[in-house]
Formats: C-alpha cells, structure tokens, sequence
C-alpha cells in the first residue's frame, strides 16, 4: 500500500484510490505551493491542517496511500513533497486540453489564465456553428475549428483533455464524439448525466445544482449550523486517531 522509487519511475501497489483522495491531494499541493512561494523548507501535517483548515490525521492517511514522506521530527519537506504529489496527479507533463463549444462559457474557460499554474494549456476550440468556424477568441487568438476535424486536430494538437461546454441537449452526442476521437478524460460543464466507455474518466462540473444546494442551505441556516458542527465533531475524532505523528 505504498510508493517507492525504483530505476527513477513511481510505482503504487494496485489499489483504487478514490475519487475524494485525489480532489484532496489537489488540495494539499496548492497548500503547498503556497507555503513554497512563503520560503517554508518543511511543515508537520498538524500545523499544515491548522494553517488551511485542513484535517491533519486524513492528510496523512492520504499519502499514506502513495508512500512514506514524513521525517520524524522534522515533518515534510515542503519542496519533496510538492514534487511528489505533482507526480502523483500527473502534472510533471504538460497536458492539452480543447473545449467543445464555443460559446460564452467555453470562450471563457480558452481565456482562462489559471490553468497554466496546474500545467494545462487550452490549445483548440471546437463548434459547429458556421458562423464561428474560423474565428480567432482571447488574448492568444485561438482558433476555432469545425467539429468534425476533431479527430485530426487531437491528434496534430496532442490533446489529452477535451472540455465539453455545449447545451445538455447535445452533450452525449458531443461525448460520444470526444471519445471516438480517443481522448480518455473529459470535463464536462453539461448540465446532464452522461455515459461513456469504462476506460474513459468524466468529471461533471454542475453549476446549477451547486446554486441550488447552496440556496437550501441558505433558507435553513440551521441545517448548515448542525452540519458544521458534525463536521468538527468528525475532525475531532479524526484527530484522536492513533496514527504516527509527523
């Protein structure tokens, strides 16, 4: 149940690492960078939880899934381990992502400059609509390309990442069309529920139903005030937990 270095490549024992370990690891590493950019050589996983409101006994369970990182005494080094969890995600490579859609939201997300900092780079725009077809959008006049030159734009392009932002009527086509082509992650901004290929990953990102529970929540402050207070309840425990302290 753990990550060792041999001949230079990461190896991890077969096990599925949840969807939520992974989000949290994304997590971390952007503690991380920031604690990086603030001169910090090294941390405990205590006074990582308390800086970000995190939960030190789950940041340890998670690495725990990929290896021993921790130095009694010491803590983490902050450098070693930004290094290893950017492995870990697969962000040591560059990836290149096209959005499908070429409206006002996949038009913002091409001009969208954070996706640099995670090593993602938009580097093509597809629609059908002809009146688009061929026009250049954002600082970095990103063209945009007929849909049905998809599969040879993945392929000239190197895209290994396609966001989908069409109406919800047509993103299954759109699904089906993105996988056909080969790309094997997809994040989709639809607000519908798709289905692919067990070899392909779709994470959808919900606006609308995020709103909505927000909106829940707000007409039943009380409900959230019981949540919260679940939720500490949980850290505690969590953090009674007999495990190693770093």
């Amino acid at each position: 149940m753990g990550l060792y270095l041999t001949s230079g490549f990461l190896k991890m024992k077969s096990e599925k690492i949840s969807e939520l370990t992974t989000n949290r690891l994304s997590v971390y590493l952007r503690c991380l960078n920031t604690l990086s950019a603030a001169g910090i050589k090294s941390i405990s996983s205590q006074a990582l939880a308390e800086q970000f409101n995190l939960n030190s006994a789950q940041i340890r369970k998670d690495l725990g899934y990929f290896g021993e990182f921790g130095v009694r005494g010491v803590g983490y080094y902050v450098e070693d381990l930004r290094q290893h969890i950017t492995k870990i995600l697969g962000l040591d490579k560059p990836h290149r992502v096209g959005i499908v859609g070429a409206g006002r939201l996949g038009t913002a997300l091409a001009n969208y400059k954070g996706f640099g900092r995670s090593n993602f780079s938009v580097v093509a725009l597809f629609d059908n609509d002809e009146e688009k077809i061929g026009r250049r959008v954002g600082e970095d006049k990103l063209l945009i390309h007929d849909v049905k030159k998809m599969p040879r734009l993945v392929n000239d392009e190197a895209i290994d990442v396609m966001v989908i932002a069409v109406p919800a009527r047509v993103a299954q086509k759109v699904l089906n069309q993105v996988t056909s082509a080969g790309i094997k992650a997809v994040l989709n901004f639809a607000p519908a529920s798709l289905s692919t290929r067990l070899d392909v990953k779709v994470k959808t990102v919900d606006l609308t139903t995020s709103l909505e529970s927000l909106s829940y929540f707000l007409v039943r402050p009380q409900v959230s005030s019981i949540t919260n207070h679940k939720r500490k309840t949980q850290t505690e425990e969590l953090s009674e937990i007999n495990e190693h302290e770093l």
